[in-house]
């Protein structure tokens, strides 16, 4: 059965893709510090610009935001479910949905469609997806990070690897998460184009928890 013939199913497709579209970052910049964080910095909707641009009582608020965006959008497959047979049909469609969500983060309808990188997004759709191997991951982040002090790099490695601990470690066999793994390790790199630049020339900001002087 085509998991698109039922149109409760594209439903959850435009829900997914509107509740990705939540632009914490900016709504919580312009309610509750009058700024618009895609002005400063560097112009990304996340977690990381906003801590920088705004410090961590408002970066914080919205990587969680962001996550639970996308741990939201692949729990709506459950809500489906009398559509859809629990098996990997259920797994494909959980994946269609959290795609709805990155999109809708990086593309926002509620944001003139200029919004963040997808990171902390990509990070609910993992735990939801992925129950252990996210564990693994977030280990590996923090371990670059607090090496490096770099998001970028963090993310960068992080999603690089995903695949591997995903399939070597925790022996994914599923065809649909070992493709998904692997589009995570492309797709953070790409948007990280401009940052994976700046750390080979020696221009990419250290992170701290401190916000920039406005």
């Amino acid at each position: 059965m085509n998991i698109f013939i039922d149109y409760h199913n594209v439903i959850a497709v435009i829900i997914a893709y509107l509740i990705g579209s939540v632009p914490s970052a900016v709504w919580i910049g312009k309610i509750f510090y009058k700024t618009d964080v895609r002005e400063l910095g560097s112009g990304n909707a996340g977690a990381t610009n906003t801590t920088r641009v705004l410090g961590a009582k408002a970066g914080i608020p919205v990587f969680i935001i962001d996550g639970f965006k996308g741990f939201l959008a692949v729990q709506l497959a459950f809500s489906f479910r009398g559509v859809i047979v629990y098996d990997e049909t259920l797994t494909n469609f959980q994946i269609i949905l959290a795609a709805a969500a990155v999109i809708g983060h990086v593309f926002p309808i509620f944001a003139g469609f200029k919004g963040g990188k997808g990171i902390a997004t990509l990070f609910g759709i993992m735990i939801a997806l992925f129950p252990f191997t996210w564990l693994i991951s977030l280990g590996v982040f923090l371990i670059v990070f607090f090496i490096f002090r770099y998001v970028s790099l963090s993310s960068v490695v992080t999603a690089i690897l995903f695949p591997i601990v995903a399939i070597v470690i925790f022996k994914t066999k599923m065809p649909s998460l070992i493709i998904f793994s692997i589009l995570v390790a492309v797709f953070v790199p790409f948007t990280h184009k401009k940052n994976i630049i700046r750390l080979l020339n020696g221009e990419e900001s250290r992170f701290t928890f401190k916000k920039k002087k406005l």
